[in-house]
């Protein structure tokens, strides 16, 4: 089941059925009038479940971003329910962090624990992390592949002797044509999300009506909007249609029925100053375009679905430029581009306040004029994508000369067959007329190249973003801290601070005792609590002590709330922890786990006979109440699995109760104790392998001696703090039933690796205020 938040099903991964469709670029149901769905999250990512590949990472946002209609398949390792409700997919990368700084700072990560329910483990990075994550596979780097959008540049290679392999031959053919012959069919329109009659999805649209059988002399009209966000999505503010000669017969502001959130200026060019004394509504401009236009119209215009899905109007025969100059692997081409390339016009341009839709209404229309009148082969004669790359060089390098269309080409796909592989997401969402995003200090600038700004600080990043990531589908950025407090000699040092307080906290000192006492009794008495790791009797002490190291979190805990002050071996005895710097805040720690959001409804417990299955545990727990999944953990090395497990319910309430019930239950003649879960997920994992790793150097000097001083650990702290409230305000402006995933990457390097950590939900309104 998935509740608003997302839920986990079952004992193992589940895969279900789910609503599919596909997004368009600036598509809003919101605004239909129509029901809104939410879109829902489930992923069963306890104990051994929860490592992720990059692969399976990558197959969720393929998914996500494009959906089944798209040939994106569901992933396997969790379930989406109404992918295509999904507003929107915002991945944050957080360079060079890994798991462990997730846990070093994990009081300072307030935002992170107390948002996302869903977490997993990565693998330590490849040198390639942001390719690999955007679906790039092994090889050879095809065209349209992440590595190539960030590395592309201008290749010699021989021209062919024919135009037969370009793709707009390919498609269309070598001979002139009439416009009938370049508007979409229905099967186009329904596979790029034009909104059609026969769709229950587009109901309450406006249809135009202009039924009279198309020509060839037929009139072309231009049409362009621009959109603002609002508290409903993207809503429609302004709206220009021009003739076939250009000549403007609409240019309005349309004042959106919700309250703006967004005006998007830099892109839309409106501005609060210009909609107060606007009375236009939507219903008014429907009214006014099917007036304006006959009933013989053919509409044109540069990804049109997305405007005919704000202006929520259905029209039969449209031509879209970004289809019309086709390239190969779907992508498109940009409106600016085109305008340059093919008419030597220069539209959009930055020194002016936004976008203007008369502009580009005017330059679609004429670029489809072009088209219809030169004919295909006049067009790919152009040789559009060799001067497309040589103006991507002329921006990353002014100066270096670059060569004629008759002496090099681009990319071999323009006379060579198509590459076999698929491209990666960004270059299929570009295919379908979408804009992703990435940002950082390393980001995809205009030029398709990957552009580095060590300047540039995460509060730059976040103020491009709060204005940017609206105006895209599918977005990436990326923050980072400053080198120098994670430089790589200090890793093992971090990594030491870790591991020590790790061992503090799972190790309890219990005492005193008889000198005659039994240590096997006590190590069963106190095995009742949890897997144990070690036992040794403390003598320097006046009576012995023991010192009992556990294999979880809970154990340790759930021992010193229950035999303080128990009588043990025949005497009455104290249970504490280590008194250490690094245990100091452990209590604080200890309650912030129990809030943590992944520990939900989940519920730890003791005492289970090794002899005993997880069907066994299964059959048993069954009476419980909304029991979704149960989690028996085994020890990674030798498989056998432990005396505790893990149970998660519906609910907190749920969970309260079956912790009531249990107590004093006997499985088997086994009593069993329990608490609230500290480490259920992927914490679990991290912990064991961090307590068993032959590398532990507990109070090693040298090691202390190589972490950053406390001083600039303390910055670090307060960097860290920013750096969550950063991604806060980004999370907040998200979109209702925005997918929102959070990566900390890894580290690889010869001085070691750490693995990275996978945070993931669906923001509904329930969490807008969350943190």
């Amino acid at each position: 089941m998935a509740g608003p938040r997302g839920a986990v099903t079952g004992c193992k991964r589940r895969v279900g059925r789910s609503e599919e469709q596909p997004r368009g670029g600036k598509r809003n149901r919101a605004g239909t009038g129509q029901e809104k769905k939410s879109s829902h999250l489930s992923a069963a990512l306890l104990g051994e479940d929860c490592e992720i590949s990059l692969e399976q990472l990558s197959e969720l946002l393929q998914y996500a971003a494009l959906g089944r209609r798209h040939n994106a398949a569901q992933p396997s390792w969790c379930h989406i329910y109404h992918q295509s409700h999904l507003a929107g997919v915002v991945v944050i990368v957080l360079h060079e962090l890994s798991q462990l700084h997730f846990y070093k700072f994990y009081l300072q990560f307030k935002h992170l624990r107390r948002v996302f329910r869903h977490r997993f483990t990565l693998p330590p990075p490849p040198s390639d992390f942001l390719a690999s994550l955007c679906g790039e596979g092994a090889g050879p780097n095809p065209p349209g592949s992440a590595q190539g959008l960030i590395s592309a540049g201008v290749e010699c290679i021989p021209k062919s002797s024919g135009l037969d392999c370009d793709p707009i031959i390919r498609k269309y053919g070598k001979e002139r044509r009439g416009l009938t012959s370049y508007t979409l069919t229905s099967e186009e329109l329904k596979k790029n999300d034009y909104p059609m009659r026969d769709s229950p999805e587009y109901k309450g649209y406006m249809y135009t009506e202009c039924d009279l059988q198309r020509t060839d002399s037929s009139p072309l009209f231009g049409l362009d909007c621009e959109m603002c966000l609002t508290a409903r999505g993207n809503e429609v503010t302004r709206v220009s249609l021009v003739d076939a000669e250009g000549k403007c017969l609409l240019n309005e502001l349309v004042k959106p029925e919700s309250v703006i959130v967004n005006y998007r200026t830099r892109y839309s060019g409106i501005t609060r100053k210009m909609l107060l004394p606007v009375k236009t509504r939507l219903p008014d401009i429907q009214t006014r375009l099917k007036k304006i236009l006959p009933h013989d119209a053919v509409l044109v215009g540069h990804s049109l679905n997305a405007d005919l899905q704000a202006l929520q109007m259905i029209h039969p025969s449209v031509i879209d430029t970004s289809l019309l100059f086709a390239r190969s692997e779907g992508r498109r081409f940009k409106l600016k581009f085109l305008a340059k390339a093919v008419l030597g016009k220069e539209i959009q341009c930055e020194q002016r306040l936004g976008h203007d839709p008369a502009e580009d209404a005017r330059a679609a229309l004429e670029l489809a004029q072009f088209f219809i009148k030169k004919g295909p082969t006049k067009v790919a004669e152009l040789n559009l994508e060799m001067l497309l790359a040589a103006e991507r060089q002329t921006e990353i390098s002014p100066n270096k000369s670059v060569k004629q269309p008759q002496q090099c080409g681009v990319q071999k796909q323009l006379n060579d067959p198509p590459h076999s592989s698929k491209p990666c997401i960004l270059a299929r969402l570009q295919g379908m007329g979408q804009k992703p995003l990435l940002l950082g200090r390393q980001e995809l600038g205009s030029s398709g190249l990957c552009q580095s700004d060590l300047s540039t600080s995460n509060k730059q990043i976040l103020q491009r973003a709060l204005e940017d990531v609206p105006l895209s589908t599918f977005s990436i950025i990326q923050f980072g801290l400053n080198p120098e407090y994670f430089a790589s000699h200090h890793l093992a040092g971090f990594c030491n601070k870790v591991r020590n307080k790790l061992t503090d906290m799972l190790t309890i000192y219990a005492g005193p005792f008889e000198e005659s006492f039994c240590p096997k009794s006590v190590k069963k008495e106190f095995g009742k609590c949890g897997p144990i790791q070690s036992l040794t009797v403390v003598t320097e002490t006046y009576q012995p002590y023991v010192c009992i190291q556990y294999d979880v979190l809970e154990a340790a805990q759930l021992a010193l709330e229950s035999l303080n002050g128990a009588e043990v071996a025949g005497s009455c005895i104290k249970v504490q922890r280590p008194i250490t710097a690094a245990t100091l805040d452990c209590d604080v720690l200890i309650k912030e786990l129990e809030q943590d959001i992944e520990n939900e409804g989940v519920i730890y417990v003791a005492g289970i006979k090794k002899s005993l299955t997880e069907t066994d545990l299964q059959e048993e727990f069954s009476p419980l109440k909304d029991l979704e999944t149960l989690f028996l953990p085994k020890d990674l090395q030798s498989g056998k699995h432990s005396t505790c497990c893990y149970l998660k319910f519906r609910n907190s309430h749920s969970a309260a109760e079956a912790m009531e019930a249990i107590s004093g239950w006997a499985v088997r003649g086994s009593a069993l104790r329990s608490r609230h879960a500290l480490a259920s997920g992927h914490l679990w994992r991290w912990i064991w392998k961090m307590n068993h790793s032959s590398e532990k150097q507990r109070g090693n000097n040298l090691s202390e001696k190589m972490a950053p001083r406390s001083d600039s650990e303390q910055d670090v702290r307060k960097e860290v703090k920013k750096l969550d409230h950063y991604i806060k305000k980004l999370y907040r402006s998200l979109q209702d039933n925005t997918l929102c995933v959070v990566l900390f990457p890894g580290t690889n390097s010869i001085h070691g690796s750490q693995s990275g950590l996978g945070l993931m939900g669906i923001k509904d309104d329930g969490e807008s205020s969350a943190g």
